[in-house]
């Protein structure tokens, strides 16, 4: 009853699956019909033999049913022994065959016939739970579609998704999947994204966006070139990551493997026990027959296997069962902070207009004069002003003067814009002020001709997910630090707002490793999350290194888990899978044991028959695998087409001059 879960979902590439596909089928169908005919089959033939029994018909016509319907029944169950028998590893199946072999040897063919139907039909059972177990992979690919809308020129041409190649521009309908990682290039839309990144809401997309491949295309036509397709795709990604975790073994399951096998050496010696004490043959026989670690030896590969499915429905790719039980346990979280609690990246937080401006003026007037700018606090001012909805044009002239800022001819007029030496009528000094963001911002001066107008503070802002998961990574009895390469002001003002304690600034990324090897010298359990080169050396060092799906491909490589939408919110519901998995693994264990030693025990003193002794077994295995079975995600669908009108059709965008 315990086969290698996940092994299905281990092997080669998997097809691109539609809707119709057995994902989708329901639970009646997917039970192999050989197995169900022989379950029955099994099931006739106990009732024909205890009709016969009941009746006083010649005890051949009842050894004659039993010996076919054994013959039948017991076929798989004896292949499995066999194969465990040559491996040299004790198993529930050759248990039971002992006890089915015993219970026919004395002449109990009814007994031996139920506890075969039983054994067959806990093994359907068992096979159903691993099945919808592994449906998180299958429902991944079944939202690809098997073919894409590729324009060619000014014409339009269905191809097998498998023929696109990186460069290629797609055409994506309302309601369809985006099948490749790729670049707005026309049209705009909002893309439920839910699938990839955990987002929630509809994303809004226009040309020069990205987008990710098993998204969904909600509103417009969008054309879309590709830039990681099939397997280099996040999709991809995901599906091969979830496969391999699948298929790799925790050290719980090994730990419930060699349970499973003392158990059974367990049973058999109590019932050795028992027949040397009452010379009871049905007692001996109940005694082998009720212990059962089935609910241990499946529940445990099943629990790891749907946790890992959730999680990667949820936002996170657990690259293994190992991580899964080790993040379970940890107790500490340390947060790089520059890309990782913060955006990474400039923004503006405030104008802050002189008298005689208003905060539009003076942020019109910066952007306009870092039009041509590469500097990244001058992108981030004209990113800003297009995004609150402000004209940004060229100005008449620009002139770049490196570690001051620049000068630009704006409407005749000379507009400065830098720092207090490019600007000296800036307030003095550029101290952190009531609305500087604690110092953690940096100013950038406007200056018209000799008249100051205003200041533009810009900050690495706090993801706005960050102080959420922290209070719930709190919550949960966690401690939180964070460790960070920038100056100590900075980060205890982003710490500040985030509700972290204890914070080491002004790190290297030896230092870092530092930090983590004292935290695990003194007992604790460490998560490390970032998403830099920098960070990659402590991600490995760490119980767990978690990175961010934004981050570097050395942070993600290191990384045990990756964040696929760097929404810190995936973290804490990640932890949280991980410890209900945790949770059911051990009620499962615990209730074995019970169930077993409170078994054999009502077995021994000759309460439990065979029969009521093959129900306890067969009603607890299936217990303890349902108890894993509800971390199986639940079925996801397809969104509807919602097809706005005021959208052009697929036909028109990209069709004109480009």
């Amino acid at each position: 009853m315990t086969g290698a879960p996940g092994a299905s979902a281990a092997g080669g590439a998997t097809p691109a699956l539609d809707e119709n596909s057995v994902a989708s089928e329901p639970w009646w169908r997917r039970v192999d019909r050989m197995d169900a005919a022989r379950t029955v089959f099994v099931a006739v033939c106990a009732a024909a033999a205890g009709i016969t029994d009941a009746s006083g018909a010649a005890w051949l016509v009842s050894a004659g049913i039993a010996v076919v319907g054994l013959l039948v029944g017991c076929w798989p169950i004896v292949v499995e022994a066999w194969q465990d028998v040559r491996g040299r590893r004790m198993s529930m199946e050759l248990s039971m065959l002992i006890a089915i072999v015993a219970a026919a040897v004395i002449g109990q063919w009814v007994t031996s016939l139920v506890i075969a139907a039983f054994v067959l039909a806990a093994e359907i059972l068992e096979d159903l739970s691993m099945d919808r177990g592994r449906d998180a992979v299958t429902d991944l690919m079944a939202l690809l579609p098997r073919t894409v809308q590729l324009r060619d020129g000014d014409r339009v041409r269905t191809v097998p998704l498998a023929d696109i190649r990186p460069g290629q521009i797609l055409q994506v309908s309302p309601g369809g999947a985006i099948p490749v990682d790729g670049t707005v290039t026309a049209g705009g839309s909002a893309v439920d994204q839910s699938r990839i990144t955990g987002e929630s809401m509809p994303v809004d997309v226009t040309v020069g966006d990205s987008v990710y491949a098993g998204s969904i295309n909600q509103t417009g036509a969008i054309e879309v070139r590709a830039v990681r397709v099939g397997a280099e795709s996040s999709y991809g990604q995901i599906i091969e990551t979830v496969r391999a975790a699948q298929a790799s073994p925790a050290p719980v399951q090994r730990l419930a493997d060699r349970l499973a096998a003392w158990v059974v050496y367990v049973a058999l010696v109590g019932a050795a026990v028992t027949y040397l004490v009452t010379r009871n043959v049905t007692s001996t026989i109940s005694v082998v027959v009720v212990a059962g670690a089935c609910g241990i030896a499946a529940g445990t590969p099943l629990a790891v296997l749907a946790a890992i499915g959730r999680a990667a429905r949820t936002g996170a790719l657990i690259k293994g069962g190992t991580y899964l039980e080790r993040l379970s346990a940890v107790d500490t979280v340390i947060f790089d902070k520059t890309g990782t609690l913060t955006h990474g990246a400039p923004q503006v937080v405030r104008a802050r207009p002189a008298a005689g401006f208003d905060p539009d003026r003076v942020l019109s007037l910066a952007a306009t004069g870092e039009y041509y700018s590469e500097h990244p606090l001058g992108k981030a001012i004209v990113a800003h002003a297009r995004a609150v909805g402000l004209d940004v044009a060229a100005p008449g002239s620009f002139d770049y003067r490196p570690g001051l800022g620049v000068t630009a001819d704006i409407g005749g007029a000379a507009v400065r814009i830098g720092n207090a030496r490019h600007v000296p009528e800036a307030p003095s000094p550029d101290a952190p002020g009531p609305d500087t963001a604690g110092g953690a911002a940096t100013a950038v001066h406007v200056a018209v001709g000799e008249t100051y107008a205003g200041t533009i503070l810009i900050a690495d802002t706090a993801r706005e997910s960050a102080k959420s998961c922290v209070t719930d990574l709190h919550a949960a009895g966690l401690r939180v630090l964070m460790l960070t390469g920038d100056s100590e002001q900075v980060a205890r003002h982003i710490a500040g707002q985030l509700g972290i304690d204890q914070v080491h600034a002004e790190l290297l990324p030896s230092d870092k490793l530092a930090v983590i090897d004292a935290q695990r010298a003194v007992g604790h359990s460490v998560v490390m999350v970032g998403d830099g080169i920098n960070d990659a050396p402590a991600l490995a060092r760490a119980d767990v290194g978690i990175a961010m799906g934004s981050g570097t491909d050395i942070a993600r490589e290191t990384a045990d888990v990756i964040l696929i939408g760097s929404d810190l919110a995936d973290l804490t519901r990640t932890v949280r899978i991980a410890r209900r998995a945790r949770r059911i693994v051990m009620v499962n264990f615990a209730g074995t044991l019970i169930v077993d030693v409170a078994g054999m025990i009502l077995a021994g003193v000759g309460i439990l028959t065979p029969v009521a002794a093959a129900l306890i077994h067969v009603g607890s295995e299936s217990a303890f695998i349902l108890n894993s079975a509800r971390l199986i995600p639940g079925r996801a669908h397809r969104p509807a087409k919602r097809v706005a009108a005021a959208q052009p059709s697929p036909a028109v965008i990209g069709s004109g001059p480009r």
